[in-house]
């Protein structure tokens, strides 16, 4: 008899387990995390906030395997992440997260379509389906008009949309966006809020780092950290 398909819903995401991150400063050392736990479950949109200094950064690091934990467990999708070398974690990074920053990283040198490939590369996709992908991420966020210009050409709610895009066309399984709005004015700030509720609408799972209490407000949680720890979880 086959056993029944596991229930998604049941199983974190990702899932942090008592990590702290230390970095060494002379003969001191900087705790940036301090015990920190979470789950983010499939589907689920997540805001951390926080003041400077409280971990925010180095907790969406470790996250998108950008960093380690000095100790403690990370698991995504079940599998243990802080055990496996460089190039797993390389794999796990191009194939299932994808990455928003603050202020868009585009390659100047590059068209909208040619940027939001880039991933595609890293990831190992076949080379002939790289240009429909990009075409299809840049649908995805309003921008298939504007495949073929430069960054140079886009305002700031463009750039970041194709920025968004790139993070997408991997379809990966877990979003980070590290303060999304913050380089944009109030109207096109909106316009991206908007992106990220329709992309997480659709099933996307989200994890963004904020300052905006009202952008935050929009995630279905709310995790408040200061010097390294969780201080609050909230609901909105």
């Amino acid at each position: 008899m086959a056993l029944p398909a596991p229930d998604r819903a049941l199983a974190p995401l990702v899932a942090l387990r008592d990590v702290h991150r230390v970095y060494p400063r002379g003969s001191s050392a900087v705790v940036a995390l301090d015990g920190v736990s979470l789950d983010v479950r499939e589907g689920e949109k997540v805001a951390i906030m926080g003041p400077s200094g409280s971990g925010k950064t180095t907790l969406l690091s470790i996250l998108g395997c950008l960093d380690r934990p000095t100790r403690g467990e990370y698991l995504f999708g079940g599998r243990r992440v802080e055990g496996l070398d460089d190039d797993e974690l390389s794999r796990l990074r191009n194939r299932s997260i994808g990455f928003v920053f603050q202020s868009f990283h585009l390659i100047p040198q590059l068209t909208v379509a040619e940027n939001v490939e880039t991933p595609l590369l890293y990831a190992g996709a076949p080379f002939a389906e790289w240009r429909a992908r990009a075409l299809s991420a840049l649908e995805r966020v309003g921008l298939g008009a504007r495949a073929d210009h430069r960054p140079s050409e886009l305002s700031g709610g463009e750039a970041q949309r194709a920025a968004i895009a790139r993070a997408l066309v991997t379809v990966p399984r877990l979003l980070l966006a590290d303060e999304p709005t913050g380089n944009l004015d109030t109207h096109t700030g909106e316009e991206i809020a908007s992106l990220l509720d329709e992309l997480h609408g659709n099933g996307s799972t989200v994890v963004l780092v904020t300052h905006n209490e009202a952008l935050a407000r929009r995630a279905q949680r709310v995790v408040r950290l200061r010097d390294g720890r969780v201080e609050a979880e909230e609901r909105p």
